[in-house]
């Protein structure tokens, strides 16, 4: 099992436990755990609606690719702990990582 801990909008924070699903991403995840996740490009990195703030582990997440890097620079608030999790496949290196979700850039 997986466990993380999401920081909601709200400020809210709760822990998580989810089974490893290599197929699934982290956005596909949260909305499973009813996280308001508008994901308006379905998942390709092409829209930031799933951007957070990796506040602990990020050093054992895979590296960006490149389309997610692009994407990450038109959000004005992106720091350089943000993903997009929707390119954060659910497998073990998500395990006691500690997120916040951001506000949608519109």
């Amino acid at each position: 099992m997986i466990q993380l801990t999401v920081i909601d909008r709200e400020g809210h924070e709760k822990e998580l436990e989810v089974a490893e699903a290599e197929n699934e991403n982290l956005m596909e995840t949260l909305k499973g755990f009813d996280y308001d996740m508008r994901a308006t490009c379905g998942g390709l990195a092409l829209c930031a609606d799933c951007h957070c703030l990796i506040l602990k582990g990020q050093d054992q997440l895979s590296d960006p690719q490149d389309e997610e890097l692009m994407t990450l620079e038109t959000r004005p608030d992106a720091q350089n702990n943000s993903r997009l999790a929707c390119q954060l496949k659910m497998n073990y290196k998500l395990d006691g990582v500690l997120l916040q979700l951001t506000n949608y850039a519109n």
